[in-house]
């Protein structure tokens, strides 16, 4: 694990940047040879964790398509770098025009420099698809977007992203969170991040609270340890699917208050109440304090139940 959060060149709904140290420490306590990620979307929690050998899938094939180009090398900094100038500079001068002449060529032409633009400039950093699977986020009207300084900033990602690919076994695949869960082994280590049911299905294909169900089955028949993030409340209502799905014992819980910057409406940019699940207890485990955390993300740690802040519930 890396000292400093690594911030991967996407942005998503419900990126996990700010959780990403509290479930790297999680897994931190474990012994296994294989990190399996079902909804990898950003990839910001692999990328904080860096375990050698990891399979990273995910049903966006934009998304798994941009890290194989990565790790292939037919993405590079050097490219994005020119790629977000020469493309930049259109922008400044032609506005919104040249946004949808861009997202149209994506979606006829897909190809990854291309998405990371669109990913940069589009509303909000929402990475939204239709049923037919077309990007269809609109201009965020900022026509001096690629600035030197962030083009600068976006291409640093990148090379960060090509140094950790080229000393770990990682694997991405574009999959069906059924097919990437199909072959697990004991020695495995399964971290889920789905859709969150009522809020982000729209996120590349829609998400259901059946998926939700069959994800729980999947995972309480494993034959290895998992993590699940999952939202647990906000100020408008639960997450029903909590009490439902993970009641037995053998379960543990843990809550932390947070706030998502990336979302198409005011309700979507609330502070949300962040659960994470596991099948296995750390007694010791307590959050950690970041004294460099930004404050506007308003995270701290919260009780469950009987639970001691920040630490996890042990199942009877």
């Amino acid at each position: 694990m890396i000292s400093a959060p690594f911030v991967p060149p996407l942005k998503c709904q419900g990126i996990k940047t700010k959780l990403a140290g509290d479930i790297a420490r999680l897994a931190q306590r474990l012994d296994f040879d294989r990190w399996v990620e079902p909804f990898c979307g950003s990839c910001v929690v692999a990328l904080n964790v860096q375990p050698r050998k990891a399979v990273l899938s995910d049903s966006n094939i934009h998304i798994i398509q941009f890290y194989l180009d990565v790790q292939s090398g037919r993405v590079t900094a050097g490219s994005v770098r020119e790629f977000l100038h020469d493309e930049g500079e259109k922008l400044r001068r032609a506005g919104e025009a040249h946004y949808y002449k861009v997202r149209e060529r994506f979606n006829s032409e897909p190809n990854s420099l291309d998405f990371l633009f669109l990913n940069r400039s589009c509303f909000n950093g929402v990475m939204r698809f239709n049923r037919h699977g077309t990007f269809n986020v609109p201009y965020c009207h900022k026509n001096d977007r690629f600035a030197p300084a962030y083009i600068t900033k976006i291409a640093n990602q990148v090379k960060r992203i090509q140094d950790v690919l080229a000393r770990l076994d990682w694997t991405f695949v574009a999959a069906d969170f059924r097919s990437a869960l199909s072959q697990l082994q004991p020695s495995d280590l399964v971290y889920a991040d789905p859709p969150y049911a009522g809020r982000h299905v729209d996120y590349f294909n829609s998400w259901s609270e059946d998926d939700e169900r069959e994800l729980a089955k999947i995972l309480k028949d494993a034959p290895c340890n998992f993590i699940l993030s999952t939202w647990h409340s906000n100020e408008f209502r639960e997450n029903k699917l909590i009490s439902e799905n993970w009641n037995p014992p053998g379960f543990h819980l843990f809550t932390r208050k947070h706030f998502y910057h990336v979302g198409s409406t005011q309700e979507l940019r609330h502070p949300m109440i962040e659960a994470l699940i596991t099948n296995f207890a750390h007694v010791e485990y307590a959050l950690a304090k970041d004294e460099n955390e930004q404050l506007a993300f308003l995270e701290e740690p919260l009780p469950y139940g009987s639970n001691q802040p920040g630490q996890l519930r042990h199942a009877s």
